[in-house]
């Protein structure tokens, strides 16, 4: 098996940087990594989360994309700049990993994906409940009509954050919908397809004195039904309570939790179905074998660079998925529905 050569670029106060270095660097079979480097002042800002870094390996960003070794990035940096060095990395020919969902800039992610059309490479993003076990398996149901039509799909991913990471969520129009409900409007997209309309209702909590959307919600619109998005960064018990519910005209599934950490870098989610009239039903359940979060994402990453595997995300659902993300968040500098 080809091993990808690989670096990484940046990291961030609350993304996954981290877990991505350490997974392929733990990954030797699949992996040979190459080098990092840190944009934007990311060392002073967050020397907390660099120590696992092997500063032997430390490039900067020019080494990097103008190496003509290194065949795949993974751009990790904060969200406001992730488009723009994903772009880079397009430009220079690169394979691409990309931390969702990109920066707010319509502009610069259309020729972000024009030019990785054209160059015919691998873009590939970080939704990692594409690859949740539960999730798969629901999305063949779904696909193979075992639930029916489907009605409503409501979603919900919240969370207990510091002040400081609440106020990094206020860089972004739609705070918490941008940041964790990307996930969300994700799914519900993959199952539901475009919505006819969009009602963002994101909010500011006040509490701690902040005024940031910390509260994140939107409603999308079918012609069968409301499907909803819903995150809080404020939430007691959030975590555990992060849930899909697919409601169908002959089975209704819910997986909740959605993913819960069970040790060892390990992870394990339980999906319940509902497939009685009987107001009593209480489903059948079942708990999946333990999985990585980031192992099935970044493995089929490798696939699809080697040319094993094709990206089923194409690059216009990618597009479209941004769009939408950003209509979801309020913000009117996009294609009217």
């Amino acid at each position: 098996m080809r091993k990808i050569k690989i670096a990484q670029i940046g990291t961030s106060l609350c993304s996954h940087g981290t877990d991505i270095w350490n997974y392929i660097n733990s990954q030797p079979e699949l992996f040979e990594v190459i080098g990092y480097a840190f944009p934007e002042n990311e060392r002073e800002k967050y020397p907390e989360r660099i120590t696992t870094f092997d500063p032997e390996l430390e490039m900067t960003v020019d080494e990097i994309l103008n190496n003509p070794e290194i065949e795949a990035v993974a751009i990790e940096t904060e969200e406001m700049y992730l488009t723009k060095y994903a772009l880079m990395a397009a430009r220079a020919g690169k394979h691409i990993h990309m931390e969702k969902p990109g920066s707010q800039n319509l502009q610069e992610f259309e020729e972000l994906i024009e030019t990785v059309r054209q160059n015919g490479t691998v873009f590939h993003t970080g939704y990692m409940y594409r690859y949740n076990p539960a999730v798969v398996e629901t999305l063949k149901e779904i696909k193979n009509g075992e639930l029916g039509d489907i009605i409503s799909v409501d979603t919900a991913m919240s969370c207990t954050h510091s002040i400081e990471m609440r106020k990094h969520v206020g860089n972004f129009k739609g705070g918490m919908l941008f940041f964790l409900g990307c996930h969300l409007i994700d799914l519900i997209y993959t199952i539901k397809g475009m919505p006819e309309k969009i009602i963002p209702l994101s909010r500011a909590s006040g509490l701690d004195g902040l005024n940031v959307e910390d509260f994140g919600m939107a409603v999308l619109e079918y012609e069968s039904g409301v499907s909803v998005a819903q995150t809080n960064d404020i939430e007691y018990g959030g975590f555990p309570c992060r849930h899909l519910r697919v409601v169908g005209s002959k089975k209704t599934v819910e997986i909740k939790p959605l993913e819960m950490f069970i040790g060892n870098n390990l992870m394990s989610s339980v999906k319940t179905v509902y497939s009685s009239l009987d107001w009593c039903d209480k489903g059948e359940s079942c708990e999946f074998e333990p999985f990585g979060r980031y192992s099935n994402m970044l493995n089929s990453f490798a696939a699809m660079v080697r040319g094993e595997k094709t990206n089923p995300y194409t690059l216009d659902y990618e597009l479209e998925l941004y769009k939408l993300i950003l209509k979801c968040c309020g913000l009117p500098n996009t294609t009217t529905l």
